[in-house]
C-alpha cells in the first residue's frame, strides 16, 4: 500500500506538474500564435511612438529658440558655400585662416549689397511708369467689363471700386499695425543675419574644433560613426547648396532675358526675385513666374502675358527635367514626391523659412541615416579622417611623448607620435604616408638626443595636430 501510495503520490505529483506545465505551455502557445508581422509591427510601433514623443518634446522646448536655430542653419549654408573660397585664400594667397574667413564673409556681403542696390535703382526708375500702366490697364478692364459681352453696369463697377477704397481706409489702422509687426520681424531677421555671419566666420576658421567638441559629447562607441556620417552629410549639404545656386541663377537669367526681349520694366528686380524664389522648390518657381506674367499682363496685355507664361514654363521645364537631375546627381537623391511633401511639411511647420530649409535638412538626414544603417553614398570619402579628442587624451599625450623621445612607436595603439616642429606633435595613424617619412627622421633625431633630454615636457606644453583637411 505504501508503494501504491508512493506511486499514487508520484502520479499525483506528475499530474500536478503536468497541469502546471500545460498552463505555462498554454501561455507560450498563445504568444506564439501571434503572427510575426504583428509582433514586428508592435515592436516598431512603440519604438516609433517613443521617438515621436521625444522629438515632439525637443521641438516644444526649443521652439522659442527657433530664430537662433535658423541663424545657425543659414551659417552652415554660408559655410559650405564659402568653403572653396576660404580654402583658395589660405592655400594660394597664403592668408591666415582668420583673415581668410573674414574676407570670405565680406565678399559675400558685398555681393548681396550689390544686388540690392542694383534692384533698388531699377525699382525706383521703373515703378512710376509701371503704376501709370497699371492704372491704364485697370481702366481698360473696367471699360471692357461694361461694354464687352458681360455688360456689367458702369455705376455698379464704380460702386464696387468705391467700396474697396472705403474698406481700405477703414482698416488703415490694421495695416499700420501690420506694418509695425513687419518692422519687428525685419529687426529679428537683421539680428539673425548678424548671428549667422558671426557663426559663419568661426565655422570657416575653426569648424573642425567645434565639430570635435560636439562629437566628443557622445558615447565613445558612437563617435567615429557619427563623425563619418557627419562628413557625408556635409558633402550632401555642399552639393545641394552649390547646385541650387547654379540652378537658381540659370532660372533667373532665362526669365530675365525673356522679360527683356518683351521690353518689360523691372527686368533686374524680376530676375533677382526669381533667383531668390528658386530656392523654394515648386512653390517659389510658381509664385515668381506668376509675378513676371502679371507684369507682362499689366504692361503689354494678355497676348504678351501668354508669351511670358510660355517663357516661364519653358525655363522651369528645362530646370526640372535637365538641370536638376544632371547637376544634383546622386548627392541629393530625393524623389520629386518626397521633395514636394518635404516642402509642404516645412511650410506648415515654419512658413517660408521651413520651405527654404526643408529640402536641405531632409537631404542631410537621408544621407546620415543611410550611412548609419550601412549604406554609404560616398564610399570614396573613406574612413581615414578621424577625430582626436583632447579630454580623453591628456595621459596619452605624456605617454606618447615619452615614446617619441625614445624614437619608438606606441605599442598599444596604431598611432605614431612624431615631432614635426618646435613644440608641435603629430598624432596620426601609423600607416599614414606622411607619418612614415616623418617618423624615420624624428626617430633618428630623438635617439640622438634622448640621453640629454627629460622624459617629457611639463603639462600643457605640447600641442597635437592632426592630418586631414578641416571640415
Amino acid at each position: 500500500m505504501t508503494s501504491h501510495d508512493i506511486t499514487r503520490d508520484d502520479a499525483g505529483t506528475a499530474t500536478t506538474e503536468a497541469v502546471g506545465a500545460d498552463a505555462l505551455h498554454g501561455d507560450y502557445v498563445a504568444s506564439r500564435s501571434i503572427p510575426p508581422s504583428v509582433q514586428a509591427a508592435a515592436a516598431w510601433s512603440w519604438r516609433l511612438l517613443i521617438i515621436g514623443i521625444c522629438a515632439g518634446a525637443v521641438i516644444w522646448v526649443l521652439r522659442p529658440l527657433g530664430e537662433l536655430f535658423v541663424a545657425v542653419a543659414a551659417a552652415l549654408l554660408f559655410t559650405v558655400l564659402l568653403a572653396p573660397l576660404h580654402g583658395w585664400l589660405v592655400r594660394t594667397l597664403r592668408f591666415p585662416r582668420a583673415l581668410a574667413a573674414v574676407t570670405s564673409v565680406l565678399l559675400l556681403l558685398a555681393a548681396a549689397i550689390g544686388l540690392i542696390v542694383i534692384a533698388g535703382q531699377q525699382i525706383v526708375t521703373g515703378i512710376a511708369s509701371l503704376s501709370t500702366q497699371a492704372r491704364e490697364g485697370l481702366d481698360q478692364t473696367v471699360d471692357w467689363l461694361s461694354t464687352g459681352p458681360l455688360g456689367i453696369d458702369t455705376e455698379r463697377l464704380e460702386g464696387m471700386l468705391s467700396d474697396i477704397s472705403t474698406t481700405i481706409e477703414q482698416n488703415l489702422g490694421t495695416v499700420v499695425s501690420g506694418a509695425m509687426s513687419v518692422g519687428s520681424t525685419v529687426t529679428s531677421l537683421a539680428a539673425g543675419f548678424v548671428i549667422a555671419l558671426f557663426c559663419t566666420i568661426f565655422f570657416l576658421y575653426d569648424g573642425r574644433t567645434i565639430w570635435t567638441w560636439i562629437v566628443g559629447l557622445l558615447p565613445r562607441a558612437a563617435r567615429d560613426d557619427v563623425h563619418q556620417a557627419g562628413r557625408r552629410g556635409l558633402v550632401t549639404l555642399a552639393a545641394y547648396t552649390r547646385t541650387q545656386i547654379l540652378v537658381a541663377a540659370i532660372d533667373a537669367t532665362g526669365i530675365a532675358i525673356g522679360a527683356a526681349a518683351l521690353q518689360l520694366p523691372l527686368v533686374v528686380p524680376l530676375g533677382i526675385l526669381v533667383f531668390i524664389g528658386s530656392f523654394i522648390p515648386f512653390v517659389g518657381a510658381i509664385i515668381t513666374g506668376a509675378i513676371a506674367v502679371l507684369v507682362a499682363l499689366v504692361v503689354k496685355g494678355w497676348v504678351w502675358a501668354l508669351v511670358m507664361l510660355g517663357i516661364v514654363l519653358l525655363v522651369q521645364q528645362i530646370e526640372g527635367h535637365l538641370l536638376q537631375p544632371f547637376l544634383m546627381g546622386h548627392a541629393v537623391s530625393m524623389h520629386p514626391v518626397a521633395v514636394l511633401l518635404t516642402v509642404s511639411g516645412g511650410t506648415m511647420v515654419a512658413g517660408i523659412v521651413g520651405a527654404l530649409f526643408a529640402v536641405p535638412i531632409a537631404s542631410v538626414i537621408n544621407t546620415v541615416v543611410l550611412y548609419l544603417s550601412g549604406h554609404d553614398k560616398f564610399p570614396d570619402l573613406g574612413i581615414g579622417d578621424r577625430l582626436t579628442f583632447r579630454p580623453e587624451a591628456e595621459a596619452e599625450v605624456r605617454r606618447r611623448a615619452m615614446a617619441l623621445r625614445r624614437g619608438t612607436q606606441d605599442a598599444d595603439t596604431d598611432v605614431v607620435v612624431v615631432e614635426v616642429g618646435e613644440g608641435a606633435v603629430l598624432v596620426a595613424p601609423a600607416d599614414s604616408p606622411a607619418v612614415e617619412t616623418e617618423a624615420e627622421t624624428a626617430a633618428e633625431t630623438a635617439a640622438e638626443t634622448a640621453a640629454d633630454e627629460p622624459p617629457y615636457d611639463g603639462p600643457g606644453t605640447q600641442r597635437r595636430t592632426q592630418s586631414g583637411d578641416d571640415a
